[in-house]
């Protein structure tokens, strides 16, 4: 299957517009000016949106991004929906599709769903000619390669060849460019050493060579799976010693600066919140959870579907105190939720927090005002549509949600008129800075405040009638 010799690489595909495809490969033409990058998608929508005149409708939001695909679009980056004729005359085609958990069949609740992984090797093998250095840039659970070699190696063209590579992202949405353009790390794993600095070559245009680090395929598969994995436990941890510093008067941000101090903690993802969300962590987790069943290993397992347990307790447990500090009934109250994104500076939605919290509240009665700078009205109505067949709401029917009803707010002061409690779920810097005594006069008496993220300033609104509740902070 491989016969690779080294070459000058001058053409990039990749299988995949989204988070992860599109921010990878403009960055990566920017800094190679000599290779053409192509994004490919089936998504006609999608591409059209790459290729928007309009730099601000761009499908993904990220700071740097807009500015990177205004240097380079057009140039030596381009988006199509023409997959074969790229895939043919492509020297290295990244392989960037959404491996969503599985709903139904062996494996549902945990495992990943790899019919789009196995769609795209079968198009690469067919579309291909020469040698093509494929590489995995989707996280995908450990013997993935091993498939995609399979389907690879059943190409009956003799002329044509294939190495397969594990290039697994470390990307932090909201800093996805300068994750890139400064990574810490960059995992590849291969079988084929001059397939490995093949793409080694790429990252060496911008950077230093001791940060690449080469490895075989299972130990790169694994190491993605693993690092979020870690990052998830550490935050399922720190929301934990939240629930007890509210019980016992200690103040998890005084916490959270003490432990952080100690260089062998560090003070990275000990900042407590309403708990993870994004494409990865609990995707990620529960692949890991399938792996550790699969090879027999149950209590491992069980320690890893922890750390996926109190991060569901912990969006519940904020629910049940709205609820509670509103007289135990939120039927026909107005409640203003604050950020509809997994986290600030994206507008990735995926297992956001906001979304378990909002249908909880739904389900209660309430009539939501969402507010989020950069999440459309169609991303919400999606994220209330999609019922997961293995969370907790298994046995809650969408109706169930219709209890309340729910709109899109833009003007967030609007959000405020009549309300009786909102929630700050997400870190946008303009919700540190509201007037809170503008928006005291907006809500109705008795109003609350429910700050998931510590971003509200307690000094400010102590000034106004407002009730605040805080994050990993006792009552004063």
């Amino acid at each position: 299957m491989i016969k690779s010799l080294k070459k000058r690489i001058t053409k990039i595909s990749c299988i995949g517009a989204g988070y992860v495809g599109g921010p990878t490969m403009a960055v990566i033409a920017d800094q190679c000016p000599h290779i053409k990058v192509v994004v490919l998608d089936i998504n006609e929508q999608r591409i059209k949106a790459w290729n928007s005149d309009n730099y601000d409708k761009l499908p993904v939001f990220e700071p740097g991004l807009k500015e990177i695909v205004l240097r380079s679009r057009g140039k030596n980056l381009f988006f199509s929906t023409e997959i074969n004729n790229n895939i043919a005359d492509s020297d290295i085609v990244f392989l960037s599709v959404n491996t969503p958990t599985k709903l139904s069949g062996v494996g549902s609740g945990h495992a990943s769903d790899l019919r789009w992984i196995e769609k795209c090797a079968r198009q690469v093998a067919l579309a291909s000619s020469g040698h093509t250095i494929v590489v995995e840039k989707s996280t995908l659970p450990v013997r993935t390669a091993q498939t995609i070699k399979t389907i690879l190696g059943s190409s009956s063209n003799k002329k044509k060849s294939f190495s397969v590579i594990s290039n697994p992202e470390f990307l932090a949405e909201g800093s996805a460019i300068k994750d890139l353009q400064n990574p810490d790390r960059v995992l590849i794993g291969g079988e084929d050493p001059v397939s490995i600095e093949q793409v080694a070559d790429i990252y060496r245009h911008w950077i230093d060579d001791k940060k690449i680090i080469r490895t075989n395929l299972w130990s790169s598969e694994l190491s993605k799976l693993t690092a979020n994995a870690f990052l998830a436990q550490r935050i399922s941890s720190i929301n934990s010693v939240a629930a007890i510093c509210e019980e016992t008067g200690a103040n998890i941000n005084e916490v959270s600066l003490a432990i952080g101090s100690d260089t062998r903690i560090g003070n990275k993802f000990i900042k407590s919140g309403p708990g993870f969300g994004g494409s990865c962590f609990k995707k990620d987790l529960l692949n890991l959870i399938y792996l550790c069943k699969y090879f027999g290993l149950k209590e491992v397992a069980n320690y890893w579907l922890s750390v996926v347990s109190l991060n569901s307790w912990n969006q519940n447990r904020i629910s049940e105190i709205v609820v509670n500090k509103l007289f135990g009934t939120l039927a026909e109250k107005k409640i203003v939720i604050l950020g509809f994104a997994f986290k600030a500076n994206t507008n990735d939605t995926r297992e956001s927090s906001a979304i378990t919290i909002s249908k909880n509240l739904l389900i209660e009665g309430a009539k939501l005002k969402i507010h989020d700078p950069k999440v459309s009205s169609d991303q919400i109505k999606a994220e209330f549509n999609l019922i997961d067949n293995k969370s907790n709401y298994q046995n809650i029917y969408k109706e169930d949600i219709n209890n309340g009803s729910w709109e899109k707010i833009d003007n967030i002061y609007d959000a405020f008129i009549d309300a009786d409690a909102a929630i700050v779920l997400t870190e946008w810097e303009e919700y540190s800075s509201l007037d809170w005594e503008k928006i005291s006069k907006l809500m109705r008496k008795p109003s609350w405040v429910f700050d998931t993220r510590s971003i509200v300033n307690n000094n400010i609104i102590s000034k106004t009638d407002i009730n605040l509740w805080r994050i990993g902070i006792g009552p004063n």
